[in-house]
């Protein structure tokens, strides 16, 4: 079937292929996190639930449904996409690579420079004008879970997905390293929403760890600290533009250093 408009003309011949895969990458992280975080939460670690506040059905499903919005878009840009590499506009991401040395390097930089675009375009999409159009449905979500990994209003999901074709307009990007980083986000991102929290005590207190964020991190940004902790992997950028929260790591030790009788706190309570 042709349109005149190629990238309609991948969206019809395609479209189901590519949704298949950017669905099954969500739905695989989200639900086997939720799995995960149901297990432990029946273990003597149970105590790591970060919010004494439980989510409700209607959250979940709300956090799923924009999230299927959000594949939807990700669906569109991505015929777009496929349109600009088959035409020169942008670089292959097919091939057999560089060599490994080569190709673990560019996916390290695309780790480093996702973290730094999403910590902009979100603290931008916190600016009073634009957070009612951009940010407000994720917001909706006090006490996330891992479906909230990709429940986005559709502005903001347009501009999670600018990324992928700017990286690709710069950087020809071996295809085993692009998928490696799509699925390796999704799964960070269902981390970061699982409103329990997976890393050892002595995280923060590792010059080798401590700058890679933990799930309390992002849940104090939810709830607590709604102007702060905007990083995705990383706490680099928070703590350099002074927009770490003051109590993120005696939240964290306070959470990892429950015993199993302990309660978690109630919304929006923090260590004094």
């Amino acid at each position: 079937m042709h349109t005149g408009f190629p990238p309609l003309d991948i969206l019809l011949t395609r479209g189901h292929q590519i949704f298949t895969f950017d669905f099954g990458r969500y739905f695989i992280a989200a639900s086997v996190t939720f799995a995960i975080v149901w297990l432990l939460r029946r273990t003597a670690v149970k105590a790591r639930k970060i919010q004494a506040r439980e989510a409700t059905t209607a959250d979940m499903r709300r956090e799923f449904l924009q999230s299927l919005q959000s594949v939807f878009v990700y669906v569109i840009g991505a015929c777009f996409l496929i349109w600009g590499r088959e035409v020169g506009l942008l670089n292959s991401v097919f091939g057999e690579g560089f060599g490994l040395g080569i190709d673990l390097m560019i996916l390290a930089g695309i780790i480093i420079a996702h973290d730094a675009y999403f910590y902009w375009a979100h603290r931008f999409m916190h600016h009073p004008r634009l957070f009612r159009h951009f940010h407000r449905a994720h917001h909706r979500s006090i006490t996330p879970t891992p479906w909230a990994a990709y429940s986005f209003a559709m502005p903001e999901a347009a501009v999670m997905f600018l990324f992928v074709p700017i990286w690709q307009f710069f950087v020809p990007t071996p295809g085993w390293v692009m998928f490696t980083w799509l699925n390796f986000q999704i799964i960070r991102n269902a981390m970061g929403h699982a409103g329990f929290e997976f890393f050892p005590r002595w995280w923060l207190s590792s010059p080798l760890t401590r700058w890679i964020n933990t799930t309390v991190h992002h849940d104090l940004h939810h709830n607590g600290g709604f102007n702060t902790n905007y990083g995705l992997y990383f706490t680099w950028w928070d703590k350099w533009m002074g927009t770490e929260h003051p109590k993120y790591h005696a939240r964290f030790a306070e959470v990892t250093g429950r015993s199993v009788e302990a309660k978690p706190r109630r919304s929006g309570e923090l260590p004094a």
